[in-house]
């Protein structure tokens, strides 16, 4: 089954249902918008002469025309490349030089990012900004029927990064999309006809894949006219489309009910806010349900499990009356009814209720494996499971709680920072002899990037360096907040490095 069916669907149910909004104004219909993406899928397959299973990437900041674009991509048999629109040129080249992309659209903002990436990217053979005249022409035509897809054909390919210091790219059948947006409807929400969602989070990860269920059940998707997330923007919005439901990463539900603007918003207004990316503090946790009511959901998952590993529901949220309902609010909730989630020791087996272990994960949001990376496939699936590198422990009700990030992961703001790829950056410096990067706590970004800097003998360093050394080379986002140059890094007595002793020092 082609995912682009729950826009036929929505398509032929809710017809005249606003299906986009840019801001306050209407955009497209779903029958409007079926029309439009059928026609665009013609110019796919037609003018630029792409073939069934070819990688169609985007790097855009949110937009009406994002959602355009990807259901033009799988009406057309195509697969998906969604791109973080807040990554260094060098970034996008690899992601697009890996996925063999032939295509790529942007938004003005970025067209001159993605022409230099596209430089190291040869299979790019053309860019299209949504702005100009050959994207306008790609709804001049007339529609054409969809693609088949099987359900094993990849749909949509997620690039996460990884410890090695390279992107994987995390291969989402449409199989695994539907299970998600099935599993939406059974642990989360089922929103009605005419409700909305605010894309607000970058529509590239979590926000872009809440798409699925909303397009599937005839639910207006609002994007703001700034493409980012700002407060009183979304309150302003959710008050223009009530009965909103909108997925932010914790530290932006802190700053909407920190800002003087959530006194504005209208009863109905809010219907559900899913939270995930981190961890959220059980104090912000208990002061948001305080200011905006019992509206929170939140869930844990993964690029290789998207949005579907255990989640904690509006009704888990609200059971105050439980003996141990601060530690529930602590944990990650339950599994979820599409996976069979477990906490095993490094041979597989099941450890004992209570016990710290690797989280694994079976079920169909499952991906089917890294592209072109059969090593890091193997590393990751294995008989069925998948290993998340998250360590854990249930306890006696089902509830699982995280412990630690075995691969050292960094969450700021909601996104994920793997300290290799700053550590490989910074190692390029000739006056460092070796580094370590570690995550330190921010009250508002959750975690912060520091860099323990270990120099040559003789040489000396300035912080204003290495700065310009990480952003000729990777996201602003990722570069180190803080330098600590020390004389040794602690290690054990195999020489590897012990980061859990350099937190210390922070």
């Amino acid at each position: 089954m082609n995912i682009a069916h729950l826009l036929l669907g929505s398509a032929q149910e809710f017809r005249d249902y606003t299906a986009l909004a840019r801001g306050n104004e209407p955009y497209l219909g779903f029958r409007d918008l079926w029309r439009k993406v059928s026609v665009m899928s013609m110019h796919l397959r037609g003018r630029f002469g792409l073939a069934a299973g070819d990688r169609v990437a985007f790097a855009m900041t949110n937009c009406v025309e994002s959602i355009e674009v990807m259901y033009a991509i799988w009406h057309a048999g195509l697969c998906a490349v969604p791109m973080n629109a807040k990554l260094h040129a060098k970034e996008f080249a690899f992601i697009l030089g890996n996925s063999g992309a032939k295509l790529c659209f942007v938004t003005p903002d970025l067209a001159a990012t993605i022409a230099e990436a596209a430089r190291d990217a040869p299979a790019v053979k053309e860019i299209v900004d949504i702005t100009t005249r050959p994207y306008t022409f790609m709804a001049v035509g007339d529609p054409v029927p969809m693609a088949d897809a099987e359900p094993t054909d990849p749909a949509w390919l997620f690039y996460t990064s990884g410890t090695t210091g390279r992107p994987k790219g995390a291969i989402l059948t449409h199989r695994n999309l539907l299970a998600m947006t099935l599993n939406y409807f059974a642990d989360v929400d089922r929103p009605p006809a005419g409700s909305s969602m605010v894309h607000a989070a970058p529509i590239s990860h979590g926000s872009g894949l809440w798409n699925f269920p909303m397009m599937a059940r005839g639910v207006v998707q609002v994007f703001p006219e700034s493409g980012h997330y700002d407060v009183a923007e979304t309150v302003g919005l959710m008050n223009r489309w009530p009965d909103c439901s909108i997925f932010l990463a914790p530290t932006m539900v802190k700053r909407l009910i920190e800002h003087p603007a959530v006194r504005e918003l209208r009863p109905g207004a809010l219907r559900l806010i899913t939270y995930g990316g981190a961890p959220m503090y059980v104090s912000d946790l208990k002061r948001a349900m305080e200011t905006l009511g019992n509206v929170l959901c939140q869930l844990y998952g993964q690029g290789e499990s998207p949005m579907t590993i255990t989640h904690l529901s509006l009704d888990m949220h609200a059971h105050t009356d439980h003996p141990r309902y601060e530690e529930h609010l602590a944990s990650a909730g339950v599994a979820d009814t599409c996976v069979e989630v477990r906490v095993v020791d490094e041979d597989g087996k099941q450890v004992p209720i209570g016990d710290v272990g690797e989280i694994i994960v079976k079920g169909d949001t499952v991906m089917a494996g890294y592209w072109n990376n059969p090593e890091a496939t193997a590393k990751s699936l294995r008989a069925g499971w998948l290993w998340t590198g998250d360590v854990g422990a249930f306890d006696g009700d089902g509830f699982l709680t995280l412990k630690d990030r075995s691969k050292d992961m960094i969450i700021s703001g909601g996104t994920n920072i793997y300290p290799r790829e700053i550590e490989d950056v910074l190692n390029l410096h000739p006056a460092v002899a070796e580094c370590s990067v570690v995550g330190r706590p921010h009250p508002e970004w959750g975690e912060e990037v520091v860099a323990f800097v270990v120099a040559r003998p003789g040489a000396t360093l300035a912080p204003a360096e290495l700065d310009r050394l990480c952003l000729d080379n990777i996201a602003r986002f990722k570069r180190p907040k803080d330098y600590k140059f020390v004389d040794a890094l602690p290690k054990n007595n195999y020489g590897k490095i012990l980061k859990t002793e350099l937190r210390t020092l922070l």
